[in-house]
Formats: C-alpha cells, sequence, structure tokens
C-alpha cells in the first residue's frame, strides 16, 4: 500500500510542527470518513490508502462516485476554506490512513507560526485551484465523452467475433449451452447469495438463493425448445414466414439489488438469441459481480463456446466508461435495470434501449377482497428479500368497509399495523428529504422495528403505516424495504384516483395490483390504470416475475411509454432479436383494387 508523507513542500521543521497538530485516523474497507452534510471541521491528507467521493441519491441502483483520492492528496479542503458543510460522502475503499487537520489546529499554527500557516494555506489553496481544473477537465470530457478508449474498444470488439462464432449453432446445442450455465449458478445459489449479502448488506441469504434458483433454472425453462433464430413461424395462409435474427453485441447495466439473478438472466436470454454481452455491474457488487462472471466464462468454456461471449465492464465503476459503451458503435442495444437516473442516461445514449421504470405499486384491498388470502400475499411478497422488488406492494388502498378485518388479518400473518403514535414516530425516523434512510433500505422488518423500538407478540415480518403523510413524503414513493403505506378509502372511484395519484407520483407503467372476488372490479381496475401488469389476488413479488402468474419469468420489466421505456412486457430472448419477414406475393384482392383505382367524386 502506497504511503506518501503530509505536505511534501514543507521542510523539515515545518512537517515537525505541523505533525504535532495532525490527529491520525485509521480506517477499514467501506469506514465512512465524512458524510455529505457534516461540517467542514478540518481537512484530510490521505497517508495510506484510497477513498471515494461520493454523492447522495435517493435511487439506490444509480452510480454515485464523484471519483476517488489517493495517498498524497488532500481532502475537505473546500470545506476549511469557505466554511460550508461537506458536499460529499468519502468512504474507505480498503485499509486507508488519513492525518486530519482540524481548523482550530490550524488557527494555532497561524498563531504560533505565521509563516507556517501562510504556507499550510498556500498548499491548500493550490490543492483547491487543482480539483477545479480536474472538475472541468471532467466536464469537458463529458462534453465529448462519447470517444471510445482502446479498453472499451477491445472489450466491443471481442464480443463481436464470439458473437460472430455461434451464429451457426443450432437451438439443441444452444439449449444444452443454457441448461450448463443455468445449473452452474444454480449449484452455487446460496454461496453466491451469501456473498451478495455480504458485499451490498441488502436483502437477506435465504430470499437471495431462491431468487438465483428462480433466474436460473426457471428462466431456463421458459426458455428451452423455443425457436430464436431462422425460420421461427410460418402462416402459408398469408404467405408470410418469420425469421429471428441476433440484435449483436448487448451493454446490460446489473443493478446493486439483484446482482447475480440479474446477471444470470440477462446471459441466458442473450445467448439464447445469439447475441454476445457485456454485463456492468453497480460498485456495491462488483466483487460478487466478477464472481458469477468468472463463473459463466468458465461455463462457456467448458462447454466449447468463446469465453468473451459474456464479459464484465472492468476497473472502477465510472458513469464515463458505462456511457463510453452505451455509446460505443459496436454496441447494439441497451438493457437498462437500475434507477431512473441511469436508465434515461441509457434512452440518451443513442443506442436502442430497452428499460424500466421504478416501481411504486398501488395495491387495492377492495371490499369484495377476501382479507386473510389478501394479507398473507401482501405479507409474503414485500418482507421476500427484505422488500427489495420492485414490483411488490408499495402502498396500500383499503376499502373502509373490510379495514378493519384486513388489519387483524394483517397482524395473523406476521405484520405489525402502527397506532398513531408509532406511525408518527417511524414516519420521521425513516426518511430524509430525499427519501428512505439508506441504512434502512434492504433490512429486515425485525431490524428496522427494533431501531424504533416497536416490538409485537409475534415476529415482525412487515411494518404497515397508517395515516401516511402527504403525497411530498417519501412514504408515498417506492420503499425498498419491507415497510408500506395504508389509505382508507369509500369505494371503487376513491380507490381507482388514489392509484392514479400514486402512479402519478411514480411507478408509472410499472405494475398494480387489485385483491377481489370479483372478475368485473378486476377488470374495471386494469383498464383504469396505466400500468403494464396488473396482478389479480396474487402476491407481487412472486406475480411480476411469473412464479405465481403466467407471465413470462424476468428480471427486466417494461413499463411502456406510461414509464418513458420501450416495451409493456416481460422482457426475454424475444426482445433480443430482429425480426425479418419474407412475403409472398399475393394478388391484390376485388376490393383493394376497386379502393385504389376508383375516381374520387
Amino acid at each position: 500500500m502506497t504511503q506518501t508523507q503530509p505536505f511534501p513542500t514543507l521542510d523539515h521543521e515545518q512537517r515537525a510542527h505541523l505533525w504535532e497538530r495532525l490527529k491520525t485516523i485509521e480506517l477499514e474497507d467501506a469506514d465512512i470518513l465524512f458524510r455529505a452534510g457534516d461540517p467542514g471541521n478540518g481537512c484530510y491528507f490521505i497517508e495510506r490508502g484510497s477513498l471515494r467521493l461520493e454523492i447522495s441519491t435517493a435511487e439506490v441502483d444509480t452510480e454515485t462516485t464523484l471519483g476517488h483520492v489517493e495517498a498524497g492528496d488532500v481532502l475537505g479542503e473546500l470545506s476549511l476554506i469557505d466554511g460550508r458543510e461537506r458536499s460529499a460522502t468519502a468512504i474507505a475503499e480498503g485499509p486507508a490512513v488519513v492525518k486530519w487537520l482540524t481548523l482550530d489546529a490550524l488557527r494555532e499554527l497561524e498563531n504560533e507560526q505565521p509563516a507556517l500557516g501562510n504556507a499550510i494555506w498556500r498548499i491548500l489553496a493550490l490543492s483547491a485551484a487543482q480539483r477545479l481544473r480536474t472538475t472541468n477537465d471532467r466536464l469537458l470530457e463529458h462534453l465529448e465523452d462519447s470517444r471510445p478508449t482502446p479498453e472499451v474498444d477491445q472489450v466491443v470488439a471481442s464480443a463481436r467475433r464470439s458473437q460472430l462464432a455461434i451464429l451457426g449453432w443450432s437451438e439443441e446445442r444452444m439449449d444444452q449451452l443454457l441448461f450448463a450455465l443455468a445449473q452452474s449458478v444454480a449449484s452455487q445459489a446460496m454461496p453466491l447469495a451469501l456473498a451478495t449479502v455480504k458485499e451490498t448488506h441488502l436483502g437477506n441469504v435465504a430470499d437471495k438463493t431462491t431468487k438465483n434458483l428462480i433466474a436460473s433454472m426457471a428462466v431456463l425453462q421458459s426458455l428451452a425448445g423455443r425457436p430464436s433464430i431462422g425460420e421461427k413461424h410460418r402462416d402459408e395462409a398469408l404467405g408470410i414466414t418469420e425469421f429471428g435474427g441476433p440484435v449483436g453485441v448487448v451493454f446490460a447495466l446489473v443493478p446493486i439489488t439483484n446482482p447475480v439473478a440479474t446477471a444470470i438472466f440477462k446471459t441466458l436470454i442473450a445467448l439464447k438469441s445469439r447475441n454476445a454481452i457485456i454485463l456492468s455491474f453497480h460498485r456495491g457488487c462488483r466483487l460478487v459481480g466478477k464472481e458469477v462472471t468468472d463463473l459463466i466464462r468458465a461455463t462457456l468454456e467448458s462447454q466449447g463456446a468463446p469465453a468473451d461471449l459474456v464479459q464484465m465492464v472492468q476497473g472502477k465503476a465510472s458513469r464515463r466508461t458505462t456511457a463510453r459503451y452505451m455509446a460505443h458503435d459496436g454496441v447494439d442495444l441497451v438493457l437498462a435495470t437500475g434507477g431512473a437516473a441511469m436508465v434515461k442516461a441509457a434512452y440518451s445514449s443513442g443506442t436502442p434501449t430497452i428499460g424500466v421504470g421504478s416501481g411504486n405499486t398501488p395495491t387495492w384491498i377492495s371490499a369484495t377482497a377476501d382479507p386473510q388470502e389478501a394479507a398473507f400475499a401482501i405479507v409474503a411478497s414485500k418482507s421476500f428479500d427484505n422488500g427489495l422488488i420492485c414490483g411488490a406492494e408499495h402502498n396500500l388502498i383499503v376499502d373502509v368497509s373490510i379495514s378493519a378485518a384486513f388489519k387483524t388479518a394483517l397482524e395473523a400473518a406476521g405484520a405489525a399495523v402502527l397506532n398513531s403514535k408509532e406511525a408518527a414516530f417511524a414516519a420521521q425516523a425513516l426518511v430524509t428529504d430525499q427519501g428512505f434512510r439508506p441504512e434502512m433500505i434492504g433490512r429486515s422488518a425485525a431490524e428496522i422495528a427494533g431501531a424504533l423500538r416497536i416490538e409485537r407478540p409475534h415476529p415482525i415480518a412487515l411494518l404497515i403505516l397508517p395515516g401516511v403523510p402527504d403525497m411530498g413524503t417519501p412514504w408515498t414513493g417506492e420503499k425498498l424495504a419491507p415497510v408500506l403505506s395504508y389509505f382508507e378509502v369509500n369505494g371503487e372511484a376513491e380507490a381507482h384516483a388514489l392509484a392514479l395519484t400514486l402512479l402519478g407520483k411514480q411507478g408509472a407503467g410499472h405494475t398494480a395490483i387489485v385483491h377481489t372476488t370479483d372478475p368485473a372490479v378486476a377488470a374495471r381496475f386494469a383498464n383504469a390504470l396505466p400500468v403494464s401488469r396488473i396482478l389479480w389476488n396474487s402476491p407481487g413479488t412472486q406475480g411480476v416475475s411469473g412464479v405465481t402468474t403466467s407471465l413470462m419469468p424476468s428480471f427486466t420489466l417494461g413499463c411502456g411509454t406510461y414509464g418513458g421505456t420501450s416495451t409493456t412486457d416481460n422482457v426475454s430472448f424475444e426482445h433480443l432479436l430482429n425480426i425479418k419477414r419474407l412475403a409472398k406475393f399475393h394478388p391484390p384482392s376485388e376490393a383493394l383494387l376497386k379502393a385504389v383505382t376508383a375516381t374520387p367524386e
């Protein structure tokens, strides 16, 4: 590990005087030196190691890294100069040692040794000036940021060569390869889940294991035996034959919430349609990302396929590198799963994109619902993997006529329906102006309840917050935690209106859920809402992924133009094909001939 002496421009005597004023801070990997918003009460000299600078965002799956500081760099000098709060969060990447110079210590040095104090201020000013120049350089790079780099060129070119090498593979041979890939991940489903939770600190091992199995084996079952390349369908009556062809090289964003499941799912559908794929993992899951990518590549080689059919973006994650891949001429399609900002960037790249939107699923428990069945489904869904699924329930809309029975059923199913005092405290404690506190995302309901000192005679699987504040609060948006808002409405019209309002805030186009025993009630709800999936009496998590419905098993859920994306489908290999149509000559009908030859009056 690189180690440097602080303020190398000072002479030995000056450095000795300064050394007496510096405080040593030792950091372990992922330790936070300071957070955005903390007081700017000093600056830091990086003696050993590296720190990552991040901005705050409510989107857990959007890349937030501003940059890195290494041994020899000064950090935090801007707050020391202008006295304002920290503008970013500094996090250790591996063990690090920093020297802390407080403002009080600097003032003492100025009084005791003015020349030394002035020298330190000059060093800080030079560091601030260099940081400004670096920022200007980055802005210039962003203006010209579509320029490829040799590293990106090499990865894309290798992907193209590998993709061309499998064009002639038969469906049987490809299905054998997909089976081997799915089996390799399924056999490691639990160790990969353990590695995911250890690295990301999100969700739980049992449910991530289940996710990994669904994304590998259940998705495999949905693909096996289905035609992809070549002739797919022939309609003799119309004289039209459809042929499938690959899109080519796919660039795929992989979110921190489901890294292994998303990686194997996108790999399977890409290879089924004879495409190569480049996986771009969120910074927070790159270690487990490399583990699953290495496993996939080893399986490819064992089956006689080019390893570079599946690659991952190497090096430290950055928006700049991601943008270069997405805009690269050799990338044919972007599969964008992640935060709204990253999906928007994908659509702005100029490359054809299939993206997803955020969820905020309104869930209507109608007057005709079975309260016990609805409660069981909701608890089973929203507690799964500690609430990290975008298609799970996020807001409960409950008819007042059934509300009392439904609350009783929720408690019996393992939820904690908070009383007014508990709800008021939770509403303040769990959120900030930007959204849910990061430390609460992906935590279990039991952990959150413990932090809030909420107790029940049963293990708490889900927290329900009645008396929801107004629409301007994070409580009425997507909640990646096992917590739900709870609204009471009087009748169908109010339920539809509130669901539309919630979707207008967030989650348009994604998913809605209705619990009712009346098919007409379900149909009217489906017809009224601008969403791609309306689940009927199904748990959200299990329903959107096809486990408890007949929807296509998928970990990429389109939101259509409702949500600013390109399809309402559960994305599968069919979306990664170019469909060609051979149309045989058909003599025009008499009606058509009359229509095109008629003289207008």
